[in-house]
Order: C-alpha cells, then structure tokens, then sequence
C-alpha cells in the first residue's frame, strides 16, 4: 500500500505489537475487584496505572499494554491518561521520589528555594537519580495544598510549610530511617510514613 506521498505504509507498521506482561498474582486479583466497582471497566484505568506502575516502576510500554488489556481501553488512550497526570512516572526514578510544587502559593511562599536547595543538596538535576539511586526529584504543577505552600509530595507523603531548613532535616531523617512513604495500589495501604510528620498538616488548622 502506497500513500500519497509514494511511500509504502507498511514500513510505519510496527513489527511487533507490544504484549501486556503478567504481573504478580496480588496485582492480577486486585485489578479484577476494582473492575467490579465500575459500570464500565474502562473507568478503572486510573487506580490500573498505579498498579502497573508499583509493579514495573513506572509507566513502560509493557504496563500501558497490561493496562490496556486489563480495561478494554486502546493503549493509545491509556498513554493519554498517563501522560497528562504527573503521578504517573514516565520513567525510573529514586526510592525516594521529590515532586516540588511550583503553582502560584508555592511559588509566592519559596518553591523556586525550595527546588534550588534540592538541586545542590542531591547533585541532580529535574528528572534525574542520584547515584544511590535513592532521591530523584522534578518539578510540578499544583498538588492542592496550598494553605501550606510551599510544600512538596515525596513518594506518596505530603511535607508542608517547608523552609530550606525543615526540608533538610526530613532528608536526613529519610536517609537514616528509610521510611515507607508509598501508596500501594496493589495492598490499598499508605506506609507508615515520618515520625512526628503527619498525613498533612493542613489537618490541624
């Protein structure tokens, strides 16, 4: 088949179409009791995406496929909803992945310090992994607390009312205690997160 250009389209067909892998047994089951939540299984592609995500580490063509199958959703359109969303990894990132929320509270109360401060103290820039593969960090739009800018969300943790120096210590207590600060898709618990640091200190006001 030729187009109007004179170039034949099967050389823009993929050779092979990417297959959905098999994830754990606990992801499998748990995909299957969120389907039932739904009128269509297609509305499960959030909570889906972070069970591939947890599993595969972020979100590869290989958990865009098993999202894909798992919800009856073309994979095109499930890349969208991935794309769009900044919870959604793109790629790898550190144990401990930093997200600094640069929207306007967090950007009038020291965002841009904040993000200067990360850049120096971990020797890396948005979007990279320090060498221990323990931090990684990027920038990104509003994460809904603004009440107690600046702040940023580290895993699945929210750390608020930040200064250079607060966020110094919670890096160090990181480094030293090795806390769970995810969410998992997959068991539907928070970890037990930072002594002394709450859910979100917006709680107390």
């Amino acid at each position: 088949m030729i187009d109007n250009n004179g170039t034949s389209v099967l050389h823009s067909i993929p050779k092979k179409i990417k297959q959905a892998v098999v994830l754990s047994k606990a992801a499998e089951e748990r995909i299957e009791v969120l389907k039932k939540r739904y009128p269509d299984p297609k509305s499960a592609v959030m909570p889906a995406l972070y069970i591939a995500q947890e599993e595969l580490g972020s979100i590869t063509e290989e958990a865009i496929a098993w999202v894909s199958q798992k919800v009856g959703m073309a994979p095109v359109h499930v890349k969208e909803v991935a794309s769009f969303y900044t919870m959604y990894y793109k790629k790898a990132v550190g144990a401990y992945h930093i997200q600094v929320c640069r929207t306007l509270s967090c950007a009038l109360r020291g965002a841009r310090d904040i993000t200067e401060y990360i850049h120096k103290r971990l020797g890396v820039s948005p979007g990279d992994i320090t060498p221990n593969g323990l931090f990684s960090f990027e920038e990104v739009e509003c994460l809904g607390s603004c009440g107690t800018a600046p702040m940023c969300e580290i895993n699945d943790r929210y750390f608020e009312n930040l200064t250079v120096e607060k966020l110094e210590i919670i890096l160090q207590k990181i480094e030293k205690e090795k806390p769970d600060l995810r969410y998992s898709a997959v068991k539907d618990t928070l970890g037990d997160g930072l002594k002394e640091y709450p859910e979100s200190e917006s709680k107390s006001y």
